[in-house]
């Protein structure tokens, strides 16, 4: 699967369901930088960026944002 996507940058190149039952799609940029996201079926989501960073949400109120530099931002809010 190859699916351009300009409006993020991105090009899709794979997706599938893991053996948990998880969706996740790969990606790369247009500098070659692979990335990747996981929909899991508790709710939870989690990117890993071609830029080195990370986000991850719980799907109740938790999410957690990892910068490139490594700087963490976490939020409890709904």
């Amino acid at each position: 699967m190859t699916k351009n996507s300009s409006s993020s940058g991105y090009t899709y190149t794979g997706t599938g369901t893991n053996s948990q039952g998880n969706h996740y799609c790969t990606r790369e940029d247009s500098g070659g930088n692979h990335g990747y996201h996981y929909s899991n079926t508790d709710g939870s989501y989690y990117y890993s960026n071609p830029n080195g960073s990370t986000y991850y949400n719980t799907g109740s109120g938790y999410s957690q944002y990892t910068s490139p530099s490594g700087q963490v931002s976490k939020s409890t809010g709904k």
